[in-house]
């Protein structure tokens, strides 16, 4: 029987899960964020602006959501030889609202961590009185609380750019409760980062996590849109739902419903009689990762493009994961999908 692993049904709606405007470090408005990214065909923003959660529901309306969300950062403390914060190891974790009614932000400080622009706006950010101040500590059993407690209370949580992080194996490793990691980073790609995380990912999941991936820009709009130093319109995430409402969004989130990517589109999903499907925009290969040592790989023949593939899955291989790669090297990759659950 045919599993459509992305919806047979629905609509696609361009995603840019990671942004920041002139709340925090960002250059432009929230307005003129919608403007700039409507401009690029997206119909979703989602405002993590660094540390306050400030909704901007004026925003909404029948082309265009706007998602409740926030950016915070636990890092190492100082330490001799790591007195700068650019020495330092950091988590950055996106948490975006499921409900648009969800307008409280968890793990407040009432004094610290605020930066830039944010220090502005602390008044604005509505938290439950009743709790303490939370205090950040960067070690794996603190951020894994924190990803948990945002989770309990509502957010779509995701992990953001380990290599920009300075993070490696013995970090991200010990992170659990996060939805999502970055697989794309489109402001630190378009800074000369190699914030394309293939290897991170298939490190989570075979440890036994089941997490999605992500595409997002993370971006300040300090350079022209023109300029190829611009960091808009660079990665995003491609979600599927029934139609362009906040809850539809976020449930298509939940559910997995989308992919992550530089340029490439997939059209079609699905996995039959032992073997899976993609359809997609003109290609130069397509690849299937496996959570073993197993592999396929389709390319492109002569001057014809390749446009879809069809790969046997080894009953073995506890998941698969496929990726899409133009004749300019750019990537869109499926979420992972593991074996047992699609039985």
């Amino acid at each position: 029987m045919r599993k459509y692993l992305l919806p047979k049904e629905g609509n696609f709606y361009k995603a840019n899960l990671h942004c920041h405007t002139n709340l925090s470090d960002g250059k432009e408005t929230p307005e003129e964020i919608k403007e700039i990214y409507q401009s690029g065909g997206y119909s979703v923003v989602a405002y993590t602006d660094h540390d306050i959660l400030i909704p901007h529901p004026k925003l909404c309306d029948d082309s265009f959501i706007a998602l409740n969300a926030f950016e915070v950062e636990p890092t190492e403390p100082k330490s001799p030889g790591k007195e700068l914060y650019n020495q330092r190891k950091t988590c950055h974790i996106c948490c975006i609202a499921l409900e648009q009614d969800n307008i409280t932000q968890p793990c407040w400080h009432r004094e610290k961590y605020l930066f830039g622009n944010a220090v502005n706006h602390r008044e604005k950010v509505k938290f439950d009185q009743t709790q303490p101040d939370y205090e950040r500590k960067y070690s794996g059993e603190a951020i894994s609380e924190m990803m948990q407690i945002y989770r309990d209370k509502g957010f779509f949580v995701t992990y953001n750019h380990p290599t920009w992080s300075c993070e490696d194996y013995s970090n991200y490793m010990g992170y659990h409760g996060m939805h999502a990691f970055e697989m794309f980073n489109g402001g630190c790609l378009a800074s000369g980062w190699e914030e394309y995380n293939p290897r991170v990912y298939d490190d989570i999941l075979r440890a036994g996590e089941r997490i999605y991936c992500i595409g997002a820009d993370d971006n300040h709009n300090g350079s022209p849109l023109d300029s190829r130093r611009s960091d808009s319109f660079v990665a995003f995430t491609m979600i599927k739902a029934d139609r362009l409402a906040y809850r539809d969004i976020t449930q298509a989130l939940e559910a997995g419903n989308f992919y992550a990517s530089e340029a490439p589109e997939i059209t079609e999903l699905y996995f039959e009689d032992g073997q899976v499907t993609v359809k997609c925009s003109a290609a130069d290969r397509i690849l299937m990762t496996t959570g073993m040592r197993y592999a396929k790989i389709a390319y492109a023949e002569g001057d014809t493009p390749l446009t879809e593939a069809t790969f046997p899955v080894d009953e073995n291989c506890i998941y698969f994961r496929l990726t899409v790669i133009d004749e300019r090297g750019r990537h869109a990759c499926t979420n992972a999908y593991f074996l047992d659950e699609l039985k």
